[in-house]
């Protein structure tokens, strides 16, 4: 039975130092931090939008179409990783498939670009 637990003192201690370090990274803010906020800190952040101001207001819908084209996007960059992974299994069908994989990719990035969706005027 000692054995069997002594196998388990690695993944005990990988859990208490990944505890330590993620507890140090939610404290070490609130010790460090420069708590003076002034104008430039308390101004609009990204969207443009004052901060305090009412939840319910209406704003741009090239906000969304901003998030939806990251997303879209991020994920297909996703499916990558997998592929690179393992690359040398999946022989010339595997090399052929991400290709058109890619070239839907990049046609719907230029379709985007040239409608217009990424320009912010």
């Amino acid at each position: 039975m000692t054995e069997l637990l002594g196998s388990y003192v690695p993944i005990a201690i990988f859990i208490g130092i990944a505890l330590v370090i993620g507890l140090a990274l939610l404290v070490a803010p609130f010790a460090v931090a420069f708590k003076a906020p002034d104008s430039e800190k308390l101004s609009a952040y990204e969207c443009g939008f004052n901060a305090f101001d009412d939840a319910r207001m209406k704003f741009d819908i090239r906000f969304y179409l901003v998030s939806i084209l990251f997303i879209i996007f991020d994920l297909e960059v996703a499916f990558l990783f997998p592929w690179a992974v393992s690359f040398k299994d999946l022989g010339w069908f595997g090399f052929w498939s991400m290709m058109v994989f890619l070239l839907v990719l990049t046609v719907g990035f230029i379709y985007e670009w040239k409608k217009g969706a990424l320009e912010w005027n």
